[in-house]
């Protein structure tokens, strides 16, 4: 006897759904989901995770930032190309520390150094350093800049007394890390901010209080990058509010289960070089 006229029409209609969505796992994320313990175990990576970029997200990050500051992408390219052959800097970056016995490619910070290298700030801050690989590839841009005669400062702020691990030697040199809560750490800090970067608590409503907290503190061609743009609309939102224009580059990562962030751009009409 045929299956169909023993089994009742919706009963066979959850079946064939089942099986639709069981094909659907498999293509779309089986390998992932397969992936995810052992390369937690492997890495001790629970936040925060480290992955180099597709060829594709990276020819996209070039593009995005090429359209975000106006300048050419053969420059853009050029920066990106810098960071990913500086030796040292990746040296660094990819040792193991006490916290995370894996290697740590920049990602999408690779983005962040390019915006630095472009616009020459004198002062970046980031809220939320981690470990430190902003730091030391936002400091590197900035000892790069410094040999072309464009000097700046670096100041990341977390509430961990101790994060930044990375950041030694000449990078610390330009760089330096404020402790406490990032609010309270933003209040006092009196310098004009060139490039901001929100990368602390990722909760909306203290998201959207940092960029409040420096709106005051930015420089008239001041850029911003938001590292939670991927899962809230508050930098898209400030720009609205603020007359600032807002592009968000959705990242690719290369051989990992995660499926990636972001990074939110919130820049003025013109961006001055």
């Amino acid at each position: 006897m045929r299956l169909h006229r023993i089994i009742p029409k919706p009963v066979r209609r959850l079946i064939l759904d089942g099986l639709g969505a069981r094909r659907l796992y498999r293509s779309y994320f089986r390998n992932q989901v397969g992936s995810i313990f052992p390369t937690v175990r492997k890495s001790g990576e629970f936040s925060n995770f480290t992955y180099e970029l597709s060829e594709r997200s990276l020819a996209y990050l070039v593009e995005t930032l090429s359209c975000a500051l106006d300048a050419p992408r053969e420059q853009i390219a050029g920066y990106i190309r810098e960071a990913t052959e500086d030796a040292e800097l990746n040296r660094l970056a990819l040792s193991v520390t006490p916290r995370v016995k894996v290697r740590c490619p920049f990602g999408r910070r690779l983005g962040w150094y390019a915006v630095a290298r472009a616009i020459k700030p004198e002062v970046i801050v980031e809220t939320g350093v981690d470990r430190g690989h902003g730091s030391i590839i936002l400091c590197a841009a900035l000892l790069r800049n410094a040999a072309e005669g464009r000097h700046g400062r670096y100041f990341g702020t977390d509430y961990n007394p101790e994060a930044g691990e990375l950041l030694t030697g000449k990078y610390a040199s330009v760089g330096k890390i404020l402790y406490g809560d990032s609010l309270e750490s933003l209040s006092k800090l009196e310098e004009t901010i060139n490039l901001f970067i929100n990368d602390s608590d990722h909760s909306a409503d203290y998201e959207y209080e940092e960029y409040q907290m420096v709106e005051g503190r930015l420089s008239p061609n001041a850029v911003i990058l938001g590292d939670n743009a991927h899962v809230t609309d508050k930098l898209a939102r400030f720009s609205r509010e603020r007359g600032r224009r807002f592009l968000f580059f959705k990242e690719e990562p290369k051989d990992h289960w995660y499926p990636g962030a972001g990074i939110g751009i919130s820049f003025p009409a013109t961006v001055s070089q």
